[in-house]
């Protein structure tokens, strides 16, 4: 690797500064002790030259062995003691560096908006988040150490090396430029072929998540053979790619290995004539080659050093493109903050589509809500029900001056305050693997074993959650698989409710219970919240008709507005929605 492709390299980690600049004392102090260890390295070879020629002139006693035994006794004791100092901070720091950097991609993934998820897949995200991050951890580690080792230790054994003698020195060094053009052209290979291994990581990953999550459809179609297949297939292209990464490597550590002795076959050849015709002494002879054995390391600490720069380099790539991607929702500024609102929603000329889609998914919408109302969205499947409703706050991005709320609007108003004021249950509900209790507040503090009972209550899923063994204290299975669809449901209402939000959007989020239980459910909930806007959509007439309004979605558009009874006059897209559903509902009667 030129130094060119170093400094590139180099450039990658830039984001990693601010992480050295705070833990700069134990770094230093690390590598001081790291310098430390590395000078008393190169003393000994100078003690054991010093018995040798003691020992070949027959001048060596038993009290000046004994002295310089113990001195070597000493330096190994001192550099076991400041080994352990560098190895605990500057590794140590490299685990730092390893916290800091999954927090930091943690806390940018959690901003950015919904349509990066769309296009970027789990078992992505899980790869860079344990395989790139470890593989930066190490550079910044051990890559850090060795890169210092080769240098220092490198450069003082070569000049030890030149003070016994020059020309030795020089011809010991041939192999040299060999070990840096094969180090070369293997740690591009070696580049290359990472990368390839992190991105099959990711699709290994995201086909195992898949497999786990989809576990129960795959039984249910008795399709284990086929998925096992799947995943097999993934599994051995992983290990191909492994393996191409793993010849590389393979092939790199033996040549260096090779090479390095060639130097040692050298010295032995040349540097015993020297010693013989007394150029040299014995012990000048055995110091050499002791400095010349110290070498190899360094020589292949940098060969070392360039795969984990590649490595680490490569990855950080990965994650900087997280880091600095761009959300497509994100706070004005300045931001307005929402205080002593109502509700009033107004929608002015909206269209919007989806990214990467030519289709409209709204078309030019313009609707007034007044505060305190409760709105019924109806409409068939794929009408925009879902889109129109998710504009609200804002997980669409939808244009400036299109959609307001108390005569504000809503690109204008803080994504905290927005959220923090509307409330959201979808027919997807998410239960995280955690307690009943933890599941509903959210995190929220300041509320009452009463009032979360209450809310519970209104849910419909209180006297479920006290048949629990633990009641609220129950662990959830993971994705609540120990509830019913109809109960996760309930539960993600009962979320949705508990801070009484400003807005209260139900997109659906009653469709796995009958008709009964979600009249009894909206009476009980609607009642809590008098006086808030509410937007419901429901298939069900029944649920609809009690509405103090109703919006009527067809192909993205607001085709119909008005009451129940109105809409029925019109003898629309409305009427015939109901007229199918009364129709649906006699023939499910009949059955019965």
């Amino acid at each position: 690797m030129n130094l060119n492709s170093y400094l590139k390299n180099f450039n990658h980690f830039l984001p990693l500064r601010k992480y050295f600049i705070q833990n700069r004392w134990p770094i230093i102090i690390g590598l001081s002790s790291l310098l430390i260890v590395d000078f008393l390295q190169l003393i000994i070879p100078l003690v054991i030259r010093r018995v040798i020629d003691l020992l070949t002139t027959q001048s060596a006693t038993s009290i000046i062995l004994f002295k310089h035994g113990l001195i070597i006794l000493l330096i190994a004791s001192v550099i076991g003691l400041f080994r352990f100092i560098w190895r605990y901070l500057i590794l140590g720091n490299s685990r730092k560096i390893e916290q800091s950097l999954r927090t930091e991609m943690y806390a940018s993934l959690q901003n950015l908006s919904p349509s990066f998820y769309q296009k970027t897949s789990i078992g992505d995200l899980m790869a860079r988040a344990i395989n790139d991050i470890m593989a930066i951890r190490i550079a910044s580690g051990m890559g850090l150490v060795a890169l210092t080792d080769g240098i220092v230790l490198g450069m003082a054994a070569v000049g030890f090396m030149v003070s016994i003698n020059w020309r030795l020195t020089l011809i010991s060094l041939i192999p040299a430029p060999v070990i840096i053009a094969v180090t070369r052209i293997l740690t591009k290979r070696m580049s290359t072929r990472f990368e390839s291994v992190q991105k099959t990581f990711a699709d290994l990953t995201e086909r195992v998540r898949e497999a786990f999550a989809g576990i129960r459809v795959t039984k249910s179609y008795n399709r284990e053979a086929w998925q096992y297949q799947k995943i097999e297939e993934e599994g051995n292209r992983y290990i191909s790619v492994n393996l191409g990464l793993a010849r590389t490597l393979g092939l790199f550590f033996p040549l260096m290995a090779i090479l390095t002795n060639i130097s040692l076959v050298v010295v032995i050849g040349l540097g015993g004539r020297y010693t013989i015709s007394g150029s040299i002494t014995t012990g000048d002879f055995v110091a050499f080659i002791t400095y010349l054995n110290l070498l190899t390391w360094p020589m292949m600490a940098m060969g070392w050093v360039s795969n984990l720069i590649q490595r680490g380099s490569a990855s950080m790539r990965r994650i900087s493109s997280i880091l600095e991607e761009i959300p497509d929702i994100r706070d004005p500024a300045p931001s307005y903050h929402m205080r002593d609102m109502n509700g009033n929603i107004e929608i002015r000329n909206l269209w919007y589509r989806h990214p990467g889609h030519e289709q409209w998914a709204l078309k030019d919408i313009s609707l007034k809500i007044e505060a305190g109302k409760t709105i019924a969205i109806a409409g068939r499947v794929g009408s925009g029900k879902t889109t129109f409703l998710q504009t609200m706050p804002r997980l669409l991005n939808v244009p400036a001056g299109t959609v307001f709320i108390d005569g504000r609007d809503i690109c204008q108003i803080s994504l905290k305050d927005l959220r923090q004021n509307i409330g959201f249950a979808t027919q997807e509900a998410f239960i995280f693997s955690d307690t009943v209790r933890s599941n509903v507040i959210f995190g929220r503090g300041g509320i009452s074993e009463q009032h979360l009972k209450m809310v519970l209550h209104a849910a419909g899923i209180l006297e479920d959650i006290q048949g629990l063994e633990n009641g609220l204290d129950t662990m959830l299975g993971e994705r609540g698989i120990t509830l019913s669809g109809g109960q996760r449901q309930r539960l993600t209402i009962a979320r949705a409710v508990l801070s009484d939000p400003l807005i209260l959007i139900l997109d659906d989020a009653l469709s796995m219970v009958d008709t009964d239980t979600e009249e009894n459910i909206l009476n009980r909930v609607l009642e809590l919240r008098r006086n808030r806007t509410s937007l419901i959509v429901s298939h069900r007439v029944s649920t609809i008709r009690r509405a103090d309004h109703i919006i009527v979605f067809e192909k993205g558009q607001a085709v119909e507005q008005g009451t129940h009874e109105s809409l029925l006059k019109l003898t629309g897209v409305y009427a015939k929605l109901y007229e199918e559903q009364l129709a649906d509902r006699e023939l499910e009667i009949g059955a019965n």
